[in-house]
């Protein structure tokens, strides 16, 4: 699914509460993270929960980046697999141009999350971006 359509789906759901069921949902469907990647060079600083992020250059496409990442709080794997349909299969430079806040707006996330749940998302943003920088560098 890709981020505008998730925007879309947002934009049908009419309060808060199911826009929040729908979050978690998201969740539930991201790529099992192993146990063996948990570690503090995966974990991302500056969030309130523990939160693991890896990123990857797929064989099928080196010249983009996926992502992997796992969260031990409900809420907060649904916005790490909203990013993933923001930023994952996408190059290092369209990572690097996408306006997450911006999206982070469109979807009303910016209203209804705790300022240390926004604050960990862009820990999260923070942690893409570094590693979209990093691959233009290689």
């Amino acid at each position: 699914m890709s981020i505008e359509q998730l925007i879309e789906d947002f934009e049908f759901l009419d309060d808060w509460e199911d826009r929040y069921r729908y979050v978690i949902e998201l969740g539930k469907d991201l790529e099992p993270f192993p146990d063996e990647l948990r570690s503090d060079t995966t974990k991302v600083k500056g969030c309130v929960s523990q939160v693991w992020l890896i990123s990857r250059r797929p064989a099928d496409a080196p010249g983009t980046l996926t992502f992997i990442g796992d969260s031990d709080a409900h809420i907060v794997r649904g916005l790490i697999a909203i990013l993933f349909r923001l930023f994952s299969g996408k190059t290092p430079q369209d990572i690097l141009d996408a306006d997450a806040k911006k999206v982070f707006e469109q979807l009303g996330l910016d209203a209804h999350l705790s300022p240390q749940r926004s604050n960990g998302f862009y820990s999260m943003v923070e942690r893409i971006r570094r590693d979209a920088k990093a691959a233009l560098q290689d």
